[in-house]
């Protein structure tokens, strides 16, 4: 692909062009537009990712919403829509991420620097804990949970049982149960205790409302954790990398208002989508047009959406599509952050809140006098299907004398 190239998080076997391909019972698809005809196609697909189905339901009541489809559903998203709508992101949720940052940021001043990823991750799940209602724990007992959650041998979704051995299938069912019953015990239970004693207006009251048990809303909690807090701990080390490197990506940044800066942030993610793959299995029989030709796919067929490619498709982002322009011209119907947070029916309720949460913490690690000690490592997590970065130290200064943002 011709043009100049910002991504960081590019891995030697992505391909460079959009394309929809076939390899037996696997659909790869790079193409913006054939991508969101997949995730368009109610009734004829189901989630995939995630290991969604290798996830034991049988004892839940309610099934999870990440794994959940058709009415069931739109009937959840519609009921918990309410706690990320952009309103109440920025009059309810917006005091609660300035008071996080400017803690945070107190400490690590008085430190002399700090570790990104650390950082981070104490933010995002500061943030994100008071919107689901995990506030019966302390927040570095929370993350360090959430962390081990995440320590899992490999695999590989496009292949039979995730191509894990019987032994890595008897390792990653001891490392994750054991982080979720202490996740359990320390900061779901807790937190459902409270609330029924005093519910509030967090999810974990909302579901208690709905008649969740306290597993359903275990595993909830536990989808709020990555999708919430993990994935954009990710997200604010890149884009707060390519702010330090770029220079007048950097201005323009701090040169514009909120929504100004939401749009660079936008762009950011477009480039960098934290999630690199969404994958759907088809259920009913599903014709996807790309260019001439009509792609015929089977019930029990697998769907790889390339995210990283349905996002520098020039079709749909225009020219030079792997450079970062905030403010570019898209074709019709695309969203400026691409298909970052999906699309259709299992669009990612979470964007204002993880876009204003990253632009509160940024503008004001901006106005410090920062330098980079070491630049981050590109590692890659599997259960997300996208990257993480390691190793990010900075050396903090002085406030610079810019006025609040």
């Amino acid at each position: 692909m011709d043009g100049p190239d910002s991504r960081r998080a590019a891995r030697p076997d992505d391909p460079r062009e959009p394309g929809v391909k076939w390899a037996p019972g696997l659909w790869r698809i790079g193409s913006h537009e054939a991508a969101r005809q997949v995730l368009a196609a109610r009734g004829c697909t189901t989630q995939a990712g995630f290991t969604s189905e290798f996830v034991p339901k049988g004892r839940l009541k309610h099934h999870p919403i990440l794994f959940s489809d058709g009415d069931l559903h739109d009937e959840q998203r519609r009921k918990v829509g309410r706690f990320f709508a952009p309103r109440v992101v920025t009059e309810r949720y917006r005091p609660l991420m300035v008071d996080a940052a400017d803690r945070l940021l107190a400490k690590a001043l008085a430190k002399g620097g700090c570790r990104v990823e650390d950082l981070a991750l104490l933010y995002s799940v500061d943030v994100t804990r008071q919107v689901v209602g995990l506030t019966s724990s302390t927040v570095a007992g929370l993350a360090g949970r959430l962390v081990r959650f995440f320590n899992q041998p490999p695999f590989d979704i496009t292949k039979p049982d995730l191509g894990r051995t019987r032994r890595q299938w008897a390792r990653a069912a001891l490392n994750g149960l054991a982080p979720v019953v202490r996740l359990y015990l320390a900061d779901v239970r807790p937190a459902i205790r409270a609330r029924r004693r005093t519910p509030r207006e967090d999810v974990i009251s909302h579901l208690i409302a709905e008649g969740y048990t306290d597993m359903d809303i275990l595993v909830e909690c536990v989808t709020y954790g990555t999708a919430g807090m993990v994935t954009t701990r990710e997200f604010i080390a890149m884009a707060l990398w390519h702010l330090l490197t770029d220079e007048h990506l950097r201005s323009t940044y701090l040169a514009a208002d909120q929504d100004g800066r939401i749009g660079v942030l936008e762009e950011l993610i477009r480039l960098e989508p934290v999630v690199g793959h969404l994958y759907r299995r088809i259920r009913e029989p599903l014709d996807v047009e790309h260019g001439s030709r009509t792609c015929h796919l089977q019930p029990g067929d697998l769907v790889d959406l390339q995210v990283r490619q349905t996002n520098t498709d020039p079709a749909a982002v225009g020219p030079d599509p792997m450079s970062l322009c905030p403010g570019r011209q898209l074709a019709r119907g695309v969203h400026p952050a691409g298909l970052s947070f999906g699309d259709g029916a299992h669009r990612c309720p979470g964007q204002a809140l993880a876009l204003l949460e990253t632009d509160v913490l940024l503008t004001r690690m901006l106005d410090l006098d920062v330098t980079i000690l070491a630049e981050p490592r590109i590692e890659w997590d599997d259960l997300v299907a996208g990257y993480c970065l390691r190793g990010f130290q900075l050396d903090l200064g002085a406030r610079a004398d810019h006025p609040d943002r």
